[in-house]
């Protein structure tokens, strides 16, 4: 691989930016396709295709085979609220393969004895996004019922492409966010992205449940196109 693709492969991984290699089988010539030029490409439905499966593989190409290496960023979900909840949604989204970071301004809630093994950021969200941005593979889930803390952080969320947003809360909760969402600026469609009540309806009690049809929710919304079919 040349150096000048060397670089550019890593300044995209940096950036958590999908990437493509095509390798040319038959002349070893390669090129790098970022994820927002794939439409343009002549080979776009196969690399989308390998792009949205996240493997990498051999495709056939007019001019012969070529193997497509995939780079996809790590999956990362950002939970906001070191609560109950949170304690077993981390443990179960690293099982599954998820990068879990907890953020919560809460000292008292926010520490490595609750969480082991997983990132805390002890801060108001605003400080944790201005070195961890949102991007369209992370998660988002808000989880401690303060407008305060969960409002900053599903802002950013709708402002930012991630393929999931959830918050807890009744209808009625719900419903008050909603407004104050519309008075910050965002449209109907905007706000419809948000998952609430948060987690697939399996009607769950205690907070482990909780988690479970949380997780279930973020799986569903990742894989939505090799979900069955009715």
């Amino acid at each position: 691989m040349k150096l000048s693709l060397i670089r550019a492969l890593n300044e995209e991984r940096a950036a958590r930016r999908a990437v493509v290699v095509v390798t040319d089988l038959a002349s070893g010539a390669q090129r790098l396709v970022r994820e927002a030029e794939i439409d343009d490409d002549p080979l776009a439905d196969r690399l989308a295709e390998r792009l949205r499966a996240g493997k990498s593989g051999l495709v056939e190409t007019p001019d012969g085979e070529a193997f497509v290496d995939v780079h996809v960023p790590p999956v990362r979900i950002l939970v906001i609220g070191a609560v109950h909840i949170s304690q077993a949604l981390a443990p179960m989204a690293r099982l599954v393969g998820f990068d879990v970071t907890i953020v919560d301004p809460r000292t008292a809630f926010a520490t490595p004895e609750r969480f082991p093994d997983v990132t805390v950021l002890p801060v108001w969200p605003d400080e944790a996004l201005a070195e961890r941005p949102l991007d369209r593979y992370t998660a988002l889930v808000a989880l401690t019922h303060d407008p305060k803390i969960d409002d900053p952080a599903l802002d950013a969320g709708l402002r930012a492409a991630c393929f999931y947003i959830g918050a807890l809360g009744s209808k009625k909760t719900h419903a008050r966010r909603v407004e104050r969402l519309a008075q910050a600026g965002f449209d109907e469609a905007a706000i419809a992205r948000i998952r609430a009540p948060i987690g697939v309806d399996i009607g769950a009690v205690s907070p482990p449940e909780i988690a479970v049809s949380v997780l279930a929710e973020i799986v569903g919304a990742l894989r939505a196109d090799r979900r069955r079919r009715p």
